[in-house]
């Protein structure tokens, strides 16, 4: 699993997993990522928790969840969410090249321990499950869930 990960990267993610598998919400590991990867869900959001390599062999345990996707870019909500990233003690949003709204928070993998790994993860996944119907009642588009749930094979 995980091939092209590098050594600090295993020992990282061997170190996390266990403290990962504590949350309530579901966990799915993704052994086709490139990088060490896990998906934990939690009421409308979901987080992908990776775990990257950094300078001088040190790795970054990046947690990103996608909030709003198909949504206009207005200048009302550009404000809103640099405002609101004034105010989060936890993360930031962001936008990715196809415009999607999303809330990531990164910490350092050697100097990580379970409380910051569980704080900064459920702080992802909390706010990404109030923020989402926030925008999306505001300025419309889906919350990221919802897509997700389109793209999903029928069983």
């Amino acid at each position: 699993m995980f091939d092209s990960a590098n050594d600090a990267q295993r020992a990282c993610f061997d170190k996390i997993l266990p403290w990962l598998q504590e949350l309530p919400h579901g966990l799915t590991l993704d052994p086709d990522a490139r990088n060490p990867t896990v998906y934990v869900a939690y009421g409308s959001a979901c987080a992908l928790v990776e775990v990257l390599p950094w300078h001088d062999g040190d790795t970054i345990i990046h947690t990103r969840s996608y909030v709003v996707t198909q949504v206009q870019l207005v200048p009302g909500l550009m404000e809103y969410l640099l405002r609101e990233n004034d105010r989060l003690l936890f993360g930031a949003f962001g936008i990715d090249e196809d415009g999607d709204v999303f809330l990531n928070h990164a910490i350092v993998g050697s100097e990580c321990d379970r409380a910051e790994l569980l704080t900064s993860v459920n702080a992802i996944l909390t706010l990404a499950d109030d923020y989402d119907d926030a925008i999306v009642s505001r300025w419309g588009g889906r919350r990221a869930v919802d897509r997700a749930l389109d793209a999903a094979p029928l069983a």
